[in-house]
């Protein structure tokens, strides 16, 4: 009778595959390169072929190494992926994606909330400017500021964008600010979310394209860096609103110009993929997220009413 195939070693193969050395393989695994060896041979011994040529310090998969594991490799990627999706789906984890200037300036104030109301949650959160691959990366939700169209997501409304202009007090008395005519005298902080100067520029200033394109910038790859120059009075800023109420609660910036506002053809959505069947921790973080988003854009508009 046939002994049964060890299944244990093909998780052990693969691992070797994919890293073409034992020692990888077993940092991985959390075992000994020994170990990785013995499961190897078990393997080789069960198929009757030689899967690794062994040399001094190194190991090389032989041809037939590599059509075994062509043909077994996603087999064994989806038994991985509905193994997760099955013990995750059992957990109370949850991770969440977003650019790191909103986590710091937007979630971070709001995480605390979220987590008294669900202390059960362990939450994971991601801040990155890369846009989250559902299908690669370990998230169940992210952030994007976007067009907000992709036929793969899932896409909820958070908050819709302007750019806005704000600088210190002191910055707006330095350079005698009372028109947006007086900007050729700043320091324009550009930033890659909202690189949106010559617009505001031409839509509300009497300066020409030459005037405008002689005034001083500074570039940023992350809003938050570009906050906190003009923080520090080192100029001004177009932002997001969302992304400075701190700075705008404590009187560090002001919007000089709150009637001169540039709209933009992005805002911040909450997508997680179409197909995801969410776990109970996702989908509670994802409608406290739309609640939240929801009662400040109703507040928001309120607001702007009794101004006008």
């Amino acid at each position: 009778m046939t002994a049964p195939l060890p299944l244990k070693s093909l998780v052990v193969f693969d691992a070797a595959m994919r890293h073409k050395s034992f020692t990888l393989a077993a940092q991985e695994l959390n075992v000994t390169p020994g170990a990785v060896g013995q499961q190897i041979q078990k393997l080789e011994e069960w198929l009757g072929a030689p899967l690794f040529v062994r040399s001094i310090r190194q190991v090389a998969p032989t041809a037939d190494a590599q059509a075994y594991w062509a043909s077994i490799q996603p087999a064994l990627s989806r038994i991985q992926q509905a193994s997760d999706q099955l013990r995750l789906s059992q957990s109370n984890e949850v991770w969440l994606s977003m650019p790191p200037t909103l986590a710091a300036k937007w979630f971070a104030p709001r995480m605390a909330a979220f987590l008294t109301l669900h202390p059960e949650v362990s939450l994971h959160l991601g801040a990155t400017t890369d846009l989250t691959n559902f299908d690669r990366d370990r998230a169940d939700l992210a952030i994007r500021h976007f067009h907000g169209n992709d036929p793969q997501l899932q896409v909820d409304l958070l908050y819709t964008d302007e750019a806005r202009l704000y600088c210190t007090p002191a910055y707006a008395k330095r350079i005698k600010l009372k028109s947006p005519d007086d900007l050729v005298r700043s320091t324009l902080l550009n930033t890659t979310i909202l690189p949106h100067w010559d617009e505001w520029l031409a839509g509300f200033s009497r300066l020409g394209p030459t005037q405008i394109a002689s005034i001083t910038r500074q570039h940023f790859d992350q809003s938050a860096l570009a906050i906190e120059s003009a923080r520090h009075s080192q100029g001004v800023v177009l932002s997001s609103a969302i992304l400075v109420e701190a700075e705008l609660r404590d009187g560090t910036l002001v919007e000089p110009f709150e009637t001169m506002r540039l709209p933009v053809n992005k805002a911040y959505y909450l997508v997680h993929h179409k197909q995801a069947n969410l776990r109970p921790a996702a989908r509670a973080l994802r409608e406290w997220l739309l609640t939240v988003a929801g009662a400040e854009r109703g507040t928001i508009k309120a607001r702007g009413k009794q101004v006008l």
